[in-house]
């Protein structure tokens, strides 16, 4: 049992009784060594060898196996991410501080096993992007739901090298949005993310896209489309942007922008790449750049 759990958190796949195949990379390597040493210390025989298929399986078919594999985990946890999303109150309803931590805890624990479960997924298997999806509405759901509401306070003038607040595990919105703060509201910009549990005790600085925020979902509008209005961006390339970040974040359909999919997909790819949120942020600015550029040209 022992060894059988170590195999399966080291991502190992079954080919037959007792031989398991893990990708060729050091990690792999260094894991599988360490299980083989933990077999002889418990007094069976175990062996790692690098090997090529010439018959019967090819890299290819191994491949498959792998991401069958890590789509039925990732169901499991989709799955319960969408019972979570359902459970959400949404629009003016309000949860109680005891179910909103009860909800925050149960997203904080599955977005630990989506990352874990991302970290033995070396090829990409279909449902990690829909679990991601679903993990990022359940975020933004309990956003809706956090007793202390937005105060919708409109700041005097543009910020300076201000602290800006988010939550962790950003994806597109706070991505688009941390694009638009340093490109066209506060080029000098520091950002810092907090976890679920430390959200309420904030320090200091300017929230956007949390709860309590100063800037964050206000009547329909995502976070980057409160930004653009609080801040009066009115540069007309700004608009198709804006339609992309709210058609991926709300997933309301508004506005049928064609490049959504492709930027969806794109973020997400990026999300599972960089795990730091500050990388994210700053990959996810070359492409939030190229768009603009695109639509300014075109003049959109």
């Amino acid at each position: 049992m022992k060894i059988g759990r170590r195999l399966r958190a080291l991502g190992a796949v079954p080919l037959k009784n007792s031989v398991y195949v893990v990708p060729a990379t050091e990690e792999s390597l260094r894991g599988a060594q360490e299980i083989v040493g933990e077999i002889h210390r418990l007094g069976g025989r175990g062996a790692v060898c690098e090997a090529r298929f010439v018959a019967g399986l090819t890299d290819a078919s191994i491949e498959e196996r792998f991401r069958e594999i890590r789509d039925r985990d990732y169901a499991m946890i989709a799955a319960r991410a969408r019972q979570l999303a359902a459970a959400v109150p949404r629009g003016p309803a309000r949860a109680s501080d005891v179910r909103r931590r009860r909800f925050a805890g149960e997203l904080e624990r599955l977005e630990r096993r989506f990352r874990a479960l991302a970290a033995r997924d070396p090829f990409a298997a279909g449902g990690r992007d829909r679990a991601a999806r679903l993990l990022s509405l359940v975020e933004d759901r309990l956003q809706g739901v956090e007793p202390s509401a937005a105060t919708g306070l409109e700041l005097p003038r543009p910020p300076r090298a201000a602290l800006w607040i988010t939550r962790m595990g950003v994806m597109v919105d706070r991505i688009a949005s941390a694009w638009l703060i340093r490109r066209f509201i506060d080029p000098r910009a520091r950002f810092r993310f907090l976890s679920s549990r430390t959200q309420r005790r904030a320090p200091g600085g300017i929230r956007f896209d949390m709860a309590g925020g100063e800037f964050t979902h206000e009547g329909g509008r995502c976070t980057f489309e409160v930004l653009r209005d609080r801040f009066h961006l009115d540069d007309p390339a700004l608009r198709p942007i804006a339609e992309i970040v709210h058609d991926l974040d709300l997933e309301d359909d508004r506005h049928r922008r064609p490049e959504a999919p492709g930027v969806g997909r794109m973020i997400v790819g990026l999300a599972i790449a960089h795990p730091s949120d500050e990388a994210r942020i700053q990959e996810g600015a070359a492409i939030f750049d190229h768009l603009y550029e695109s639509f300014r040209r075109r003049g959109e």
